[in-house]
């Protein structure tokens, strides 16, 4: 069954696409979409493991240049 897309799948795909798209960090993304950021990560590394492409996360810089 590796590789199928079944809803359950798809569910929680779309939410990391959609993540993907609008360019948000994950946690960012369930907030506000009301899911568990526990939950998306875990499905995250779940659908690669399955064979599915999953989109690239948002990272942010974590430190940014100060300029004096």
């Amino acid at each position: 069954m590796t590789g199928e897309l079944n809803p359950t799948r798809a569910f929680w795909l779309g939410h990391l696409y959609c993540a993907s798209a609008l360019n948000m960090p994950l946690s960012d993304y369930a907030a506000s979409q009301g899911v568990s950021l526990t939950d998306l990560l875990a499905w995250e590394i779940r659908l690669g493991v399955q064979g599915l492409p999953v989109p690239p996360r948002c990272r942010p810089a974590r430190f940014v240049e100060v300029v004096t």
